[in-house]
C-alpha cells in the first residue's frame, strides 16, 4: 500500500452513469490486476474503493459508476484536481493458472478491472477470451477496448438489444476454456457456479471501510473460514468461496 498523490488527466462519461477517470502518479505499488485504490473525497469520512482498470508508468485509469453520494462527486472533478489515493490494494488476479486459452467474464461495474487483466495475459502469450453482461445496449462500455486488443469478445444482454440474449452463463455454456476469471455481481458467480467445467477465480465486490484490513467491515465466508475482501481479496480462488 502507498499513499500518493495523483492528479486528474481527464474524467468523462462513458455511459449515462459510467465514467473513466485517468490521472497521473506513482503506480509502483500497483503489481497485479485485480487490485484497487481508496480515494480520498472533500467532506467525506470514508475513502472510495475503486478497481484498477489500467495502469503503466504514472498512469492510472479508473472507471466508476455512479450510484451515490461519493461517486457524484468524483464524475464533476475536473482536469487539473488533485487527489489523495492510497494504490496497490487487495490481492489481485493470479496469472500464472490460466493456462492457453483463459475466459474472463465480466457483469457490468465488473468488467473494467479484466481489461488490465486481459493485457497482461496477452502478455504472458495466452490467448483470452472475454465475456461482458449488460442489461441492455445502452450500458456497454469497453467492448471496444478489449477488440482492440485483439481478443474475441462476446456479449450478452438481458433484454437480446446486443449479442447473446440472456446472461453471461448462457455464453459460457457454448465456450470452450482451459480456465476462467471473473468480476462482477454475487448473483453472477452463483449462476457461474452451475456452468462453469474448470478452476477459475472470482473478485468479490463489497461495502469497504477501511480498506486494508482493520474495520472487518467487508468480510465474507469461505471454506477456510470469515476472510476480509479488501485485504484478504477481492480475488479469491473460485474453490475456496461460499455461496449461501
Amino acid at each position: 500500500m502507498k499513499q500518493v498523490i495523483f492528479e486528474i488527466i481527464s474524467n468523462e462519461a462513458l455511459t449515462k452513469d459510467v465514467y473513466r477517470m485517468v490521472l497521473s502518479g506513482d503506480t509502483s505499488a500497483i503489481t497485479a490486476p485485480g487490485q484497487f485504490v481508496e480515494i480520498a473525497l472533500p467532506g467525506k469520512f470514508l475513502r472510495r474503493p475503486i478497481s484498477v482498470n489500467d495502469w503503466g508508468e504514472n498512469s492510472l485509469t479508473l472507471i466508476y459508476k455512479v450510484v451515490g453520494h461519493g461517486t457524484q462527486q468524483m464524475a464533476l472533478l475536473p482536469a487539473g484536481t488533485r487527489l489523495d489515493v492510497l494504490t496497490g490494494l487487495g490481492n489481485g488476479y493470479n496469472t500464472t493458472v490460466s493456462g492457453d486459452h483463459p475466459v474472463l467474464v465480466g457483469g457490468g461495474v465488473g468488467v473494467p478491472p479484466l481489461y488490465g487483466l486481459c493485457k497482461a495475459l496477452l502478455a504472458q502469450g495466452k490467448h483470452p477470451a472475454v465475456v461482458l453482461g449488460f442489461n441492455k445496449a445502452e450500458e456497454i462500455f469497453l467492448a471496444e477496448e478489449f477488440r482492440a486488443l485483439g481478443v474475441e469478445v462476446h456479449i450478452a444482454t438481458a433484454d437480446g438489444s446486443v449479442g447473446t440474449r440472456g446472461f453471461v452463463t448462457d455464453v459460457l455454456k457454448a465456450l470452450p476454456y482451459t480456465y476462467f476469471y471473473a468480476c462482477g455481481p454475487l448473483p453472477m458467480f452463483k449462476a457461474m457456479e452451475t456452468v462453469v467445467s474448470t478452476a477459475g477465480q472470482y473478485s468479490m465486490e463489497e461495502r469497504m471501510g477501511c480498506g486494508f484490513g482493520a474495520c472487518m467491515g467487508c468480510s465474507c465466508e469461505t471454506k477456510y473460514g470469515s476472510k476480509r475482501i479488501c485485504k484478504d481479496g477481492p480475488v479469491f480462488d473460485a474453490k475456496e468461496v461460499v455461496f449461501s
